[in-house]
């Protein structure tokens, strides 16, 4: 399947803002099941774009103006060939060790009631990892509702969890947590995905997960849905958590108030109709 993406993320500022630093993490890499035909990043203002690759090896640009602005526009337009592995990713680069998604992190902080969830969901039925990691997945999405809505909005996987509600960034951290207390490696993973037959149209990038499976590699989990990513999906950064696959974070000084709007359209075309 081929997928087209136009992302604008649009800043505006009660005043200039100064010193203003965005690091930007919206250029997917190529992989199984996963060709970039092109994809572009602009800026309505001038400054210097750099590229660089952080720890986890996604593409990272750093974005600095030339002079202080009361608005900025980063414009994202590509275009990617995507073929249906069944949620399994290979052929991706890999920085760091397997048992490093292990590890506790901020968005990804359990809960006591959580972790009794995951033990009770792990041990009723087949232990092998698949079998628990897809358990996993229908359980949090049976416990906890999808409600669409910005990243920003993200609250740790415990409090979404006692909550019984959360964005597709609070789903997959709830599913993270817990495949992580049952000592499954787990990770989170920003993309696009392209809406379904008449689904509205998607208002903003989209998160999931991957679990470690042994003897298979990564595997995705979209727990806001209830299935493994299919070739609808551009898989385009990971990390321990959101806060280490955000698609845009930034700093700056002064500027007052910030207003930020989010124009997305992803749209599907078939792969094979252009060569």
């Amino acid at each position: 399947m081929r997928i087209r993406v136009v992302h604008e993320t649009i800043y505006t500022y009660e005043q200039p803002a100064r010193g203003l630093i965005q690091v930007l993490r919206l250029t997917p890499r190529d992989h199984d099941g996963q060709h970039v035909r092109r994809w572009r990043i602009d800026t309505s203002v001038d400054g210097r774009l750099t590229e660089r690759e952080d720890g986890f090896g996604n593409v990272v640009h750093w974005f600095t103006p030339d002079e202080p602005s009361d608005a900025l526009v980063i414009r994202v337009t590509g275009e990617a060939d995507t073929d249906d592995t069944h949620g399994v990713v290979r052929g991706a680069v890999e920085r760091l060790p397997d048992q490093f998604y292990l590890r506790d992190s901020d968005f990804c902080a359990a809960s006591p009631e959580l972790n009794a969830f995951a033990e009770a969901t792990a041990r009723t039925g087949d232990p092998a990892p698949l079998s628990v990691l897809h358990r996993l997945m229908g359980a949090v999405h049976e416990a906890v509702a999808f409600e669409p809505g910005p990243a920003t909005a993200s609250v740790p996987a415990g409090k979404a969890f006692g909550a019984a509600k959360g964005n597709c960034q609070d789903l997959a951290h709830v599913f993270i947590a817990a495949a992580r207390h049952v000592g499954i490696p787990a990770r989170y993973v920003s993309g696009y995905r392209s809406p379904g037959a008449g689904e509205a149209e998607i208002e903003a990038p989209h998160g999931w997960a991957e679990g470690l499976v042994p003897g298979l590699g990564w595997v995705a989990f979209d727990p806001a849905f209830d299935v493994s990513p299919a070739d609808g999906c551009i898989r385009v950064a990971v990390g321990l958590d959101y806060l280490g696959a955000a698609p845009i974070r930034g700093s700056r000084t002064g500027g007052g108030t910030e207003t930020l709007d989010v124009k997305l359209r992803v749209e599907q075309g078939r792969a094979a109709a252009q060569s």
